[in-house]
């Protein structure tokens, strides 16, 4: 009995516990392990997989393009997805109380908390449109089908008004003079894209002259940040319980669309222009910096929700296999949703007789305007439609819960006291209700400039610098090795590199980092020096190395009761002559 006494306190444990308690009772954690996986699928595969991938595909040599985008992914995604996950399981603690290992670099988790709020702002946007054209689609006939609308003009020339010209029917393809008429004529508007522009937004013709607030658009605003709202009310306790259908159901949306559109006449030429490769497009520079930011951007490098999510796990979880499947599956996804919009994309071009390159677009561009349009020529209509909205609905819900969550965690976790703890739900109220006022300016007739603004400059170049601070301030100021080890037996980083060399003070870095909550062992999850450094072996330290470790009190580690009366191993000689 005492025997089995010591070796519980020994491990970490007190003497009646059979295992090191894993869980963080304070912050809380995942119900399980398959609750982060769906909620980190969720959050990496977003609009980004439908409206932007498959654009850069095509625009950067179709299936040449895969060659540098799985380059970017092996070298950069995996290993960046990784650190980020095994950074935030480790410390325990949202994008800014990681950086408690070196606070000369807190300003890294505030350039994160920058890049998720103006992403939070615009997405639920974005999200808001999704809701009305959903709630628009539950009709006998979609209101973008025809041009004989109150805010049509004489510009417009829709698909459907053509093959009634021709005898009331739908013709596989159009008379060739009104397929010159679609084909060069300048004039010409899609019945989508005038709904778009002049009835859902009611464009204003310039960036600074905002006009009204579209107050259908406010409405919807406001349905999506209340839904985000009560999927958060308990943090992760609900969240996790929510993205068991909004992870997993945009996928049967998608394989839903992908076999009806490749039944379409048309399908395989739109697939082909997709996928036919233009090797000479790998030597342009443009392509691999495209593969890069679209993997930054699908992935969520560098927007602090990664650190977040992973923040909740138990402290031995394994990271390194759920970074690895979430990479992939987010990855395959973006290939998979290629093949939906292309085959639809390739029937709409067969039926008017164009090139693919004619109806193919990207953004709101595609969601809101060339999508829809090819929509209308498919039986029952509607029913497609409620299902292509009701899948950007939940892709970018599921994005939305990680970005306001974000948010929240860094906040709380920066005050800390046990009071902001008790009242996170409304923290979560607070946020959510300045991320609704901030969003109101882009429901206005100039919102969607500002929108398209800040998508293409808000998570863009600045995801790449905050990456490459934050690899340096792991690996080279709070040590190659330091990252493997808890505090209480840490060794003084040296200084790899001039700025350890300047900044004395930064070699104390480790011993700020708070380790996991009853926890005294070495963490089995490894962090990014593992992969760099090929140091995979190196998880303990040799025995009698290292300094002695410090009184409890003065441990910034917190360790399990008991585990503090333990007497350290006495060296053995072996150990001795190997120190």
């Amino acid at each position: 009995m005492v025997g089995k006494g010591a070796k519980g306190m020994l491990n970490g444990a007190v003497p009646s516990e059979a295992t090191k308690r894993d869980q963080n009772l304070k912050r809380g954690n995942w119900g399980n392990q398959i609750e982060f996986v769906l909620t980190s699928v969720g959050y990496a595969v977003g609009l980004g997989n439908v409206w932007r991938f498959p654009y850069l595909c095509y625009r950067n040599g179709g299936g040449a393009f895969m060659f540098p985008y799985f380059i970017m992914l092996i070298f950069c995604g995996i290993p960046l997805f990784f650190m980020e996950l095994s950074f935030g399981q480790f410390a325990s603690q949202g994008c800014l109380g990681v950086w408690r290992i070196s606070p000369m670099f807190k300003g890294v988790g505030y350039g994160m908390m920058v890049v998720s709020t103006y992403i939070g702002i615009y997405y639920n946007v974005v999200i808001c449109i999704a809701f009305y054209y959903f709630f628009s689609s539950m009709t006998h006939v979609l209101p973008w089908a025809y041009c004989n609308n109150p805010w049509n003009t004489h510009d417009c020339a829709g698909v459907l008004d053509a093959s009634n010209l021709t005898n009331g029917s739908r013709p596989a393809a159009l008379p060739s003079n009104l397929s010159h008429l679609l084909n060069h004529s300048l004039q010409r508007t899609s019945p989508s894209e005038e709904y778009w522009r002049l009835y859902v937004l009611k464009l204003s013709d310039d960036i600074g002259n905002f006009g009204e607030v579209r107050l259908p658009l406010l409405g919807c605003l406001g349905v999506s940040w209340l839904v985000v709202f009560l999927c958060l009310i308990r943090g992760v306790k609900s969240s996790g319980k929510v993205v068991y259908f909004t992870a997993t159901f945009p996928y049967v949306v998608l394989t839903i669309l992908f076999v009806r559109g490749v039944t379409l006449e048309g399908a395989f030429d739109g697939i082909m222009y997709y996928l036919t490769p233009q090797w000479d497009k790998i030597l342009e520079a443009k392509v691999w910096g495209d593969a890069a930011s679209q993997i930054f951007y699908s992935l969520g490098c560098a927007w602090g929700g990664l650190i977040t999510m992973a923040s909740y796990n138990k402290f031995h979880n394994n990271c390194y296999r759920d970074s690895v499947i979430i990479s992939i599956t987010n990855c395959a996804t973006s290939v998979y949703a290629g093949f939906v919009i292309f085959s639809i994309l390739g029937f709409m071009a067969n039926h008017l007789g164009v090139d693919v390159s004619r109806v193919a677009d990207h953004g709101p561009g595609l969601a809101f305007v060339a999508y829809p349009e090819a929509l209308t020529l498919l039986p029952i209509s509607p029913l497609w439609s409620l299902l292509f909205f009701f899948m950007l609905i939940l892709l970018g819900l599921g994005t939305q819960f990680c970005l306001l969550e974000t948010l929240v965690t860094a906040i709380v976790d920066e005050v800390g006291n046990e009071w902001i703890l008790q009242k996170k739900t409304y923290v979560t109220l607070a946020v959510a209700v300045a991320g609704f006022l901030l969003g109101i300016p882009l429901t206005s007739q100039a919102g969607i400039y500002w929108l398209l603004l800040m998508d293409n400059y808000a998570a863009s170049f600045s995801l790449v610098v905050i990456s490459c601070i934050m690899c340096v301030a792991i690996m080279y100021i709070y040590g190659e090795h330091s990252s493997l080890r808890p505090p209480a037996t840490r060794p003084l980083a040296r200084p790899l590199c001039p700025a350890g060399l300047l900044t004395p003070h930064l070699s104390r870095a480790p011993e700020l980092l708070p380790g996991h909550p009853d926890d005294a062992g070495i963490p089995t999850a490894p962090l990014l020096s593992d992969l760099l450094a090929l140091r995979l072996s190196r998880h303990h330290l040799p025995p009698g190395s290292g300094p002695p470790p410090p009184p409890p009190e003065s441990s910034s580690l917190r360790v399990a009761p008991g585990a503090e009366r333990a007497p350290p191993p006495a060296p053995t000689a072996r150990g001795s002559a190997g120190a």
